[in-house]
């Protein structure tokens, strides 16, 4: 009898990913829908995700998946979460719909202490609409609208998402991962777990930021990529758990 090692989660459908060469979104989707898949919940759950190269998230997961207007993930999610209680609500955002028109529906949910769930993936660039800077974009990184680089004296410092919102009493985990090698793959898995875990228990707002690459409008390989994300993202950005119900943050 033969025995399977590694298969399609039940949660993804049967399609081909749209995302380009290196993305990892396709990894994120997988890792949240093993997830969905080892707690049992793809009956009561339901996604959310706006504008962004995940706009079309709702043709990988097998679940009840809502688009949402730029930035208004959360908002979306904080109606259908209040209708439905007992299900699994999730939004997937990306930074540029996150961290700018969507900041303050972020803040204000966290706040709240909203019990939904949200994966934030941080590329530090808009993907979808061609590379522009975003307020997670590194100083002197170079991006279509600002070909010389970041500068903090014309757009401000890079925004720390995860840093801003464990200050706030409503939220109940944020986390930082990666995925840009196995450890850290594994590592984000058991973040988006807990988080998931914890919003089944009736804790409040829950945060995993997962830090991803671009290698299209970066301009690099998919391998050149993950090591630029090394290199230079984790530095700004450090991995971690900020804050947790166990306490303790960094």
């Amino acid at each position: 009898m033969a025995e399977v090692l590694f298969a399609r989660p039940k949660a993804l459908l049967d399609v081909p990913f749209h995302y380009c060469p290196g993305c990892h979104h396709g990894i994120i989707h997988r890792l949240v829908a093993e997830v969905i898949d080892e707690l049992g919940v793809g009956e009561i759950t339901i996604g959310v995700a706006p504008v962004g190269c995940s706009v079309l998230a709702y043709e990988y997961f097998n679940c009840d998946m809502l688009e949402a207007a730029h930035g208004r993930a959360p908002a979306v999610a904080t109606g259908v979460k209040r209708v439905h209680p007992d299900a699994v609500v999730f939004t997937y955002q990306g930074d540029g719909d996150l961290a700018a028109i969507g900041c303050a529906e972020i803040v204000h949910a966290a706040a709240r202490g909203e019990k939904i769930t949200t994966v934030f993936v941080n590329n530090a660039i808009y993907g979808m609409t061609g590379g522009q800077m975003a307020p997670t974009t590194l100083i002197d990184q170079v991006t279509n609208t600002s070909p010389y680089g970041r500068k903090s004296a014309e757009a401000g410092l890079p925004i720390r998402m995860c840093e801003m919102l464990s200050t706030l009493d409503g939220a109940k985990y944020i986390t930082r991962v990666a995925i840009n090698n196995a450890v850290n793959m594994a590592k984000a898995k058991a973040a988006i777990k807990k988080a998931f875990e914890l919003q089944l228990s009736g804790a409040g707002f829950s945060m995993v930021e997962v830090l991803s690459t671009c290698p299209t409008n970066w301009g690099m390989t998919p391998l050149e990529a993950s090591d630029w994300l090394e290199k230079n993202m984790i530095p700004y950005y450090p991995l971690g758990v900020y804050k947790s119900p166990e306490g303790g943050s960094k």
